[in-house]
């Protein structure tokens, strides 16, 4: 009886070696050095000569996956912000080869490199895997994929043994199946935990093709919607750019980390960008880009949850109906308001009927709190907007009702300081001003030039022309 219970331990000992198989490195050699000491060296080399950036607390980096002689002085530049530790570190990338409606998180051991051996955290691998239909493990999604590998050195370098990962590799291109994804990883989106999203940028326009679509796509992640992202890349990939594969490698990677950071107040800071053409091994008729992206929480910004949001739409509406049906101002009980309603805030509150405009107006500096501006400027939306006719009691169960809170105006020296989809503008020139808010840009599919030039001639009357001497003024918008 003893021999049997020995051997059945054994084979329970043996099968649990078999399935502790550790990931080996696949592109060391070829994306890297597989010597260590010359890995080692490069890394450490390319992390002192990046470029110093005040310190952030930071919650996420996108970078690149390419040969570390292409890239690897960008990813450097977000790896050189870090300066704290984490308990565990995400690494999203997504597959080159497979395709399957899921995410893979490799649960059979651990990652291994030139520099070591990297610890997966199995115990985050089960939390995400047990009873879940989004996430698995598929070790040919892992086997020979490179851009969670790439990563790895880097953050060897710069924490040693004192590193935690939870690989993850995302597979599919299902919009809900990604949206899902993220619900299921926002738990872990603190300030304890660190997320990489390894992705590169167009694939393989021509150099100044790469420029222009690149900057597109990048505009659209630093506006932090996932909607404005999607949108781009869309767009991008039916312009017809000569070569043009795909507006970045990554994209449900990238996509994933904007649903985590939605409504989490994040700034997306773009920290370097240069594609293979700059490179002394690239050729400009076919090029890859890449950039370096460091996400960090903006805490003492204004922003609105979801339930205050809510709540303001709703006093709009009351105020709206109360003026449209019965030619009076609705009362609000402002003891039981939350303290940012009362803070003096500018609002537009746009009308739609029929997904088609029927009225907008708004204030940038008032002088009452936000609650009092959104329910004057619902009423004054409804009443003068001189566009339109009055609204009548009759329309009102058509009409769709938007709020656009302002933050302070910020005056610019550059268009290139106007991120498209998360900036709206305000144009002084004289007496003359004209405004346009942030989705406007998005909805009619402009450039930075034509925004800003639509507004100087539509909105300031000073003609297309006219913002070349006129004071700029940029501001965002949480628009619901």
């Amino acid at each position: 009886m003893c021999k049997k219970y020995k051997a059945v331990i054994f084979l329970l000992l043996f099968s649990q070696l078999l399935h502790a198989l550790p990931r080996h490195a696949a592109v060391a050699g070829s994306f890297y050095s597989s010597n260590k000491e010359e890995l080692s060296a490069s890394i450490m080399s390319a992390l002192q000569n990046s470029n110093s950036f005040p310190k952030e607390n930071i919650n996420a980096l996108i970078v690149p996956h390419a040969g570390y002689i292409f890239s690897g002085d960008v990813a450097a530049e977000a790896y050189a912000t870090l300066h704290r530790k984490y308990k565990n570190i995400f690494i999203i990338g997504s597959s080159h080869s497979m395709n399957f409606d899921a995410a893979s998180i490799y649960s059979a051991g651990n990652y291994t490199t030139p520099l070591g051996e990297i610890k997966v955290n199995q115990t985050i691998v089960s939390e995400l895997t047990n009873g879940s239909k989004y996430f698995g493990f598929y070790p040919e999604a892992h086997k020979k994929e490179h851009t969670i590998e790439v990563q790895l050195p880097f953050l060897q370098a710069i924490y040693g043994d004192a590193l935690s990962i939870v690989p993850i590799i995302i597979a599919t291109s299902n919009l809900e199946t990604i949206q899902e994804i993220a619900k299921k990883l926002k738990p872990y989106f603190n300030d304890e935990n660190l997320f990489i999203i390894s992705s590169d940028l167009s694939h393989y326009p021509s150099y100044s093709d790469a420029n222009t679509i690149d900057k597109q796509t990048l505009d659209s992640i630093k506006s932090g919607s996932p909607k404005e992202f999607v949108k781009t890349v869309a767009k991008n990939e039916g312009s017809n750019v000569a070569q043009l594969q795909t507006s970045a490698c990554g994209w449900s990677s990238i996509l994933t980390l904007l649903y985590l950071t939605q409504n989490a107040h994040c700034k997306y800071e773009l920290l370097k960008y240069k594609n293979s053409g700059d490179t002394s091994f690239g050729d400009k008729k076919r090029v890859v880009g890449y950039s370096a992206l460091r996400v960090f929480k903006q805490n003492n910004d204004f922003f609105l949850d979801d339930t205050e949001k809510k709540e303001l739409r709703e006093i709009a509406k009351l105020s709206l109906y109360e003026a449209t049906i019965n030619n009076k101002k609705v009362s609000i009980d402002e003891s039981r308001l939350p303290s940012k309603f009362k803070e003096p805030l500018g609002a537009f509150v746009t009308l739609y009927k029929n997904k088609k405009l029927r009225g907008c107006i708004g204030t940038f500096e008032p002088d009452e709190p936000l609650y009092k501006v959104v329910m004057n400027m619902a009423v004054a939306s409804a009443k003068f907007d001189n566009r339109f006719q009055e609204v009548t009691p009759d329309e009102l169960k058509d009409i769709e009702i938007e709020i656009s809170v302002l933050t302070p105006r910020k005056k610019i020296n550059s268009l290139d300081e106007i991120v498209l989809g998360r900036h709206g503008i305000y144009i002084q020139k004289g007496v003359k001003n004209g405004t346009f808010l942030p989705q406007v840009a998005s909805q009619m599919n402009w450039s930075v030039e034509e925004f800003v030039g639509n507004c100087a001639k539509e909105k300031a009357k000073i003609g297309f022309d006219g913002y070349k001497n006129a004071e700029i003024f940029t501001f965002e918008a949480i628009v619901f």
